[in-house]
């Protein structure tokens, strides 16, 4: 890594706090009855039913959903046997996962000791604080032995994901990849390169799903692993082959499935020719492969091929599988993950890739799924339908194969619970950001002196969600550029531009500026003279002459008077009565929409039907099918205020505009929240689940209730995104970030990507 991305890692992990984990109680405790029922005398009711019944536990406590990640540091990603406390901040990004993608709570635990006998003796001692064991960086060959004498002592999952998650996903992609070959599992043959825990594990499962042993070569660092090899561990030896062949291009010959798992550049391109037609090249060292797709497509066109690398197509990655795996595991109460669970979730994934996706699927790839075929054979990570699929089939797994304790007796019902899950938190981002990235645009960031712009400036860069434009004296520019250690490229990567440095590209800029100001008492020598002193007039002026196709404005000065600046030159759009704005803040729990945080003080019925109307649409982009909430502070006809009734009004305007649009209103806050609270305060709530887009009668009550969730829950901002603009133009507050920059810029750039078709 370049020092520049070492330090941004280094100060992640150590700003706003150290680490990356927190404990937050999932219990009020804000009275002395509380702290009574919490702790002493009440928590000993809870004690005493689980001395009473150990499996009360899973009702009265946390163990249910709570995972270890345990390691001993003896093989941490690729920085080797570094210890148990080095490789402390990768368990806790292990852990940190496993609540992102699965809900699950995880801690991470790192154990000194490299004994296998000690270190098992510790873990087992820990099943009564757990509901699932994750192994994690293990060396081999001891992995397999700690593994097993604790899946023997242990009456909860333990799971070594080196091994078994890597495993699961290299099965779907071969099971996937064979389909479109036209090859059954049953008959080829199979060399495998590095022979060590993940590789073991890759193979014992695909024999398992029907691959036969004796297709089989193993090469190691020292060779082939041939019958009767010297000095070979008893788990490799079970792929042994009665063979003279030493190296391992005199095997290649005919195999179908090449499955690296080593070292880089270990396959050459002029031993491809030897490879059976339609063969499967999964390369899957980290970070360079055995050898890189496109120099296997130089040679063998009909390759399949999948690396480990998010860059090229048909990533191999095992957050594909363990959350969910884990997630369906301890729902079902499952005493391990057996074979069958395995075969399960591989076979959910593989059926995932082949499964055309919905509006909503496609929304979250940015507008366009991608389609089963060489270069999509397993799901992308980010594949919002992977809990829902992966989950259920492990728990059906786990009840068929006689391991689950508590039975899911409803899996429809189980599945449909776990779409709370599906589009939190940090997925927000992910359809816009992909639809930006597909089409990168011309944005204009009209701060471009700011520090936290031009730190924005070189995530957008390193994300490729936008091509950028400064506005900003390039001496300043490229003077802080310098000071901030950014790698961004001046003039090449970004453009920079200034009125004042750039006096013959602004001209006939400045001259339209005066043609839509010059009759609201501006004078041409000051319509000129904001031009120069205004960043957000001059970044806008660009999109309308169309040398930009979005911008961000703003974050330094008063947000009223950017926002007029920015309406004067962009405008609203023709079919709108007004622009509105929206505020989205991002969760542990939830993401929420709230609108209008920013313009309309005292909206008319037919204005909340308006910007409800823009909201929905802006949330769609997101990739979520928005819910909303018309908040009051009357509950479904309760009062006769005029607040009241106007929320009440503008729900019958939007119900007649969008019948479509799932909608229920006027409601307090915690109705729209819980569901329980809506349905006790009407019989036939019109709205399913937890409210997405919150909708208020007032700008304070929208500004007042957004913030306050905002500080509250430690949430992310993002926007204010504005609605009803004419094009995509978007005013920063003073307050932002400079990853909310960013945010802003995919948005913006996402927006201007659909404008084009």
């Amino acid at each position: 890594m370049d020092d520049d991305f070492r330090r941004a890692a280094l100060d992640y992990h150590r700003f706003p706090r150290p680490g990356k984990l927190t404990v937050e109680p999932t219990k009020r405790m804000a009275s002395q009855r509380d702290l009574a029922l919490a702790y002493s005398p009440g928590v000993a009711a809870a004690c005493e039913e689980i001395a009473a019944n150990p499996d009360a536990a899973w009702e009265y406590t946390a163990r249910g959903n709570m995972v270890a990640v345990i390691t001993n540091g003896t093989a941490v990603l690729g920085l080797g046997a570094i210890g148990a406390l080095a490789s402390k901040p990768v368990m806790e990004g292990k852990a940190v996962l496993f609540k992102r993608f699965a809900g699950i709570d995880s801690i991470d635990i790192e154990v000194e000791a490299r004994e296998v006998d000690r270190f098992v003796e510790t873990v087992a001692a820990l099943e009564p604080s757990f509901g699932a064991i994750n192994l994690e960086d293990i060396k081999a060959p001891e992995c397999f032995e700690i593994e097993a004498q604790l899946r023997a002592r242990m009456n909860i999952p333990v799971f070594h994901d080196d091994q078994h998650g890597t495993a699961i996903i290299v099965a779907a992609a071969i099971r996937n990849g064979l389909l479109i070959q036209g090859k059954t599992l049953d008959q080829v043959k199979l060399v495998n390169t590095g022979g060590g825990a993940a590789a073991l594990a890759c193979l014992d499962l695909l024999v398992t799903m029907g691959l036969r042993r004796e297709n089989v070569t193993v090469c190691d660092i020292d060779g082939v692993v041939y019958a009767g090899r010297p000095n070979t561990d008893p788990y490799k030896a079970r792929y042994a082959q009665p063979t003279d062949a030493r190296r391992l291009e005199e095997v290649l010959d005919g195999a179908d499935v090449f499955l690296g798992l080593s070292a880089p550049r270990i396959l050459k391109a002029e031993w491809l020719a030897r490879l059976a037609p339609k063969p499967l090249v999964l390369a899957l060292a980290n970070p360079e492969p055995e050898i890189l797709p496109e120099a296997v497509r130089a040679v063998r066109p009909d390759a399949i091929v999948a690396t480990g690398r998010t860059d090229y197509p048909n990533q191999v990655n095992n957050v594909l599988c363990f959350p969910f795996i884990f997630r369906g595991a301890l729902d079902a109460g499952a005493t391990t993950i057996n074979e069958e669970m395995k075969v399960a979730a591989v076979e959910a994934i593989a059926a995932l890739a082949r499964v055309e996706a919905s509006e909503v699927v496609a929304a979250a790839y940015g507008g366009t799924a991608p389609v089963f075929g060489p270069d999509y054979i397993i799901p992308k990570p980010f594949d919002p339908r992977l809990i829902l699929e992966v989950a259920p089939a492990v728990a059906k797994a786990a009840m068929d194969s006689g391991v689950a304790r508590r039975p899911i007796a409803d899996l429809v019902a189980y599945r449909q619970e776990l779409t709370r899950f599906v589009f939190r938190s940090g997925n927000l981002m992910r359809p816009v950001q992909e639809l930006a990235r597909r089409r990168p645009a011309r944005v204009v960031f009209a701060e471009g002196e700011d520090e936290r712009t031009l730190r924005a400036v070189q995530t957008v860069l390193d994300e490729g969600t936008a091509e950028p434009i400064l506005i900003g004296r390039r001496e300043v520019v490229a003077a802080r550029v310098q000071a901030l250690g950014l790698r961004m490229a001046l003039g090449e990567s970004v453009r920079v531009l200034h009125p004042e440095e750039d006096p013959a590209f602004f001209a006939p800029l400045v001259t339209l500026y005066q043609s839509k100001v010059g009759r609201r008492g501006i004078t041409p020598p000051a319509a000129e003279r904001r031009v120069a002193s205004r960043p957000a007039v001059a970044a806008c002026l660009l999109l309308e002459g169309g040398e930009a196709d979005a911008v961000i404005a703003g974050g330094r000065g008063d947000w009223m008077r950017e926002w007029e600046h920015v309406l004067a030159v962009t405008g609203k759009r023709a079919d709108v009565s007004r622009a509105y704005a929206m505020s989205a803040v991002i969760s542990q729990g939830a993401t929420l929409f709230f609108v209008d945080t920013h313009l309309m003080l005292e909206p008319t019925a037919e204005q909340l039907c308006e910007m409800t109307l823009l909201a929905a649409e802006q949330v769609r982009e997101f990739g979520i099918v928005p819910k909303v909430a018309l908040l009051s502070h009357s509950s479904f006809g309760a009062s006769g205020a005029e607040s009241a009734r106007r929320m009440r009004r503008a729900l019958a305007l939007i119900r007649a505009a969008a019948p479509e649009l799932e909608v229920d209103g006027e409601m307090h806050g915690d109705a729209a929240i819980v569901p329980a609270i809506r349905a006790r305060a009407v019989p036939d709530p019109k709205l399913e689940g937890m409210a997405n887009l919150l909708v208020f009668p007032n700008l304070d009550a929208a500004n007042i209730a957004f913030n306050l969730v905002k500080a509250v829950s430690d949430g992310l901002q993002v926007g204010p995104m504005l609605l009803g603009m004419n094009k995509p133009v978007h005013v920063l507050v003073p307050s932002v970030t400079a990853r909310g920059i960013a945010n802003l810029a995919a948005v913006a750039g996402s927006q201007a990507a659909r404008a084009q078709g």
